[in-house]
């Protein structure tokens, strides 16, 4: 499930402060904030769709399309490169981003 980005509305008051979590899971208050360098680009005729890179990726941008190959939702994406470093198939590529 992609999560939805939610406007952040600063407090007025000090009792409109959360005292827990400002959101509840599956929201984000903004998307790629820009601070990313590199991208992972994946080579799909490499990909067997073992979906190692999913079960580690720590943002959870990574799916399965229809043919069963990865699927990258680049709006949320930081670019830690970790998808990268457990494809077994060098599938996975990190590339500079460009701007």
């Amino acid at each position: 499930m992609r999560p939805k980005v939610r406007k952040y509305i600063r407090p007025k008051k000090i009792s409109e402060y959360p005292n827990t979590p400002a959101y509840e899971s599956g929201h984000l208050v903004s998307i790629n904030a820009g601070w990313r360098t590199f991208i992972p680009i994946v080579d799909s005729k490499k990909c067997i769709g073992c979906l190692q890179c999913y079960l580690l990726c720590p943002d959870g941008v990574i799916g399965r399309t229809e043919e069963d190959k990865v699927n990258i939702d680049y709006d949320y994406c930081k670019g830690c490169g970790i998808c990268a470093q457990v494809c077994k198939f060098n599938a996975i590529e990190m590339k500079k981003e460009d701007k």
